[in-house]
C-alpha cells in the first residue's frame, strides 16, 4: 500500500501580547499606549521532517483576540492540504481563502479577515520556505519568473499592471542576479531607525536615542508628530542638532491629520528639512494623499502600513500621490499581494522603504526587500527597510542589523517563529507574565 502524502494535520492558534505601553515604546499621535501584540498561527504536518509553518498578524493590545478569532474562522480550508501541493504553489491557498464568498463578505480583502488570511499565507510561505532549506528571500529571488507571476491575483489591477508586464520586468532584472545576492550577503540591505522618535519619549532621550542611531551607522531616523506643532518643533530641533545637517529625519503623522491641516503642519515642519511625511491622513483618501503631495514638495510623501490591499496600493500610484511605498508585511493577504504591490512599485518606479517595527515585522519584510532588491528593481538607492530594536530577542532567527543594514537571513523560512518560552510567557491571558501582573490585565484586555 502506498505511503499516504503528508497534509497540513492542525492550524494551532495563540494570543501573544507584550506590555509594551509601560515605558511608551511605539507611542505616537493616533497611538498614545500600544502593547505590541501578535495573533500568531502555526501550521503543523504529518511529514514527520519537524517543519512547521509560522505566520502572525500585528496588532497592539485590545482586539488581538478578535484578530485570532479570524485565523480561526480559516481553519477549514488549511487542515488536510496536501503539504507537497501547498509548498509548490502557495497562490492556491491564497485564492481559495480570499475567495469564500461569505468571509469575502466581512471585507472583501480588508480589515481583520485579510489580516488573517495574510498571516495563514504568510505561514504557508515559511513552510515551503523550510522545506526547500532556503530563507524566502532566496527562494523568491531565485525562482523561475513564470511561477512567480503565477502567484499573483491580477484581479483589480490588470489596468495598471499585466502578467505580461509583471513576467517581463522579473525577466529583464535576472541579469546581475548573482552579484546583487553576492553583495547582498556581505553588506546587507539599508535600514533607517525609527527607535530614538517615539512621541512618549523625552528630549534627553531622543536627543541620546538618536546620536545612538547615527554612530551606529544609520543614516535616516523618523519621529513620530502630530499630536502639537510646537512639540514637533522642538523635537526635531533637538534632533536635527543632534544628528547634523547630512542625516536623513523622517516624520511620521500616524494618520492624524485632515488634509489642509497636513498641509500646514509638514509646511511648519520644513525648517528642519524633514525627508518624508509619513501617514499624513487617512490611509484610504488616494486624493488627499495626492494634494498633500503637490502642496508640501520638496518633503516626500509616504503611506501604506495601513493600506488594505493592492488595490488601494494600485490608485496611489496611478494618482501620483506618493513618493515612497511603505509596504507592510502583515497588513495586506500575505506574500503573495506583497507581490503584486511589489511589482506594481517597480512598474511606476517608485521607491519601497517598508514599514517594520511591531512585533516581528521586521523579521519578516526584510525577506520582501532583499527579493525587491535582487531579482526586481536592482537597486538600493533611496531604499531603506524601518529598523526599531523591539523584541526581537523572542525570536528563533531574529534580524542582525550591522553598520545601519539588515544582515540577510541565512536560516530557512520566513524568520516568523517565536521562541516557545516567549509564547509559554506572554501568551494572554494565562501567559505566566500576565499571570503574574495581573493589575495589567484588565487594561490590556
Amino acid at each position: 500500500m502506498a505511503p499516504t502524502a503528508p497534509r497540513i494535520t492542525a492550524v494551532d492558534t495563540y494570543d501573544i501580547r507584550f506590555p509594551t505601553s509601560r515605558e511608551l515604546d511605539g507611542s505616537d499621535a493616533m497611538n498614545p499606549d500600544p502593547d505590541y501584540s501578535a495573533a500568531y498561527v502555526v501550521l503543523c504536518t504529518d511529514a514527520g521532517d519537524g517543519h512547521e509553518g509560522h505566520g502572525f498578524t500585528f496588532t497592539i493590545g485590545r482586539g488581538n483576540d478578535v484578530q485570532v478569532a479570524a485565523i480561526d474562522a480559516l481553519r477549514a480550508h488549511v487542515i488536510g492540504r496536501p503539504v507537497d501541493a501547498l509548498c509548490a504553489d502557495p497562490g492556491t491557498l491564497n485564492r481559495d481563502l480570499i475567495g469564500d464568498s461569505q468571509l469575502r463578505w466581512l471585507g472583501p480583502e480588508k480589515g481583520v479577515m485579510h489580516m488573517a488570511i495574510g498571516a495563514v499565507v504568510n505561514a504557508a510561505w515559511d513552510l515551503a520556505a523550510k522545506r526547500a532549506r532556503k530563507p524566502l528571500w532566496q527562494l523568491l529571488a531565485e525562482a523561475d519568473p513564470q511561477w512567480l507571476v503565477s502567484q499573483v491575483d491580477f484581479r483589480y489591477i490588470a489596468d495598471a499592471l499585466t502578467p505580461e508586464r509583471a513576467l517581463a520586468l522579473l525577466r529583464e532584472r535576472r541579469e546581475g542576479a548573482g552579484q546583487r545576492t553576492a553583495h547582498l550577503r556581505v553588506r546587507g540591505y539599508p535600514a533607517y531607525t525609527t527607535s530614538p522618535g517615539w512621541l512618549g519619549y523625552d528630549d534627553d532621550k531622543l536627543t541620546r536615542l538618536a546620536r545612538q542611531a547615527v554612530a551606529e551607522g544609520f543614516t535616516q531616523i523618523k519621529l513620530k508628530v502630530g499630536a502639537d506643532l510646537d512639540d514637533d518643533l522642538r523635537r526635531l530641533r533637538a534632533a536635527r542638532a543632534a544628528v547634523g545637517p547630512g542625516i536623513r529625519i523622517a516624520v511620521d503623522a500616524n494618520q492624524r491629520w485632515n488634509v489642509d491641516e497636513a498641509i500646514a503642519w509638514t509646511r511648519a515642519l520644513a525648517p528642519f528639512d524633514p525627508y518624508w511625511i509619513e501617514e499624513p491622513t487617512s490611509p484610504d483618501d488616494v486624493l488627499g494623499h495626492a494634494a498633500i503631495r503637490e502642496r508640501v514638495a520638496p518633503v516626500r510623501v509616504a503611506t501604506g502600513e495601513h493600506v488594505q490591499n493592492r488595490i488601494v496600493f494600485k490608485q496611489l500610484l496611478q494618482a501620483g500621490a506618493i513618493d515612497v511605498l511603505q509596504i507592510d508585511a502583515a497588513r495586506v493577504g500575505g506574500v503573495n499581494e506583497n507581490l503584486a504591490i511589489l511589482l506594481l512599485a517597480a512598474h511606476f518606479d517608485v521607491p519601497v522603504c517598508p514599514h517594520a517595527g511591531g512585533v516581528g515585522l521586521c523579521e519578516l519584510v526584510q525577506h520582501l526587500s532583499m527579493f525587491d532588491y535582487v531579482a526586481l528593481t536592482g537597486t538600493t538607492e533611496n531604499r531603506v527597510i524601518e529598523y526599531v530594536d523591539h523584541l526581537h530577542e523572542h525570536f528563533l532567527a531574529p534580524v542582525a542589523v550591522r553598520d545601519g543594514h539588515y544582515t540577510a537571513p541565512t536560516a530557512p523560512g520566513f524568520s516568523a517563529a517565536i521562541r516557545p518560552e516567549s509564547i509559554a510567557e506572554y501568551r494572554f491571558p494565562d501567559g505566566s507574565y500576565w499571570a503574574d501582573h495581573p493589575h495589567e490585565k484588565g487594561a490590556a484586555a
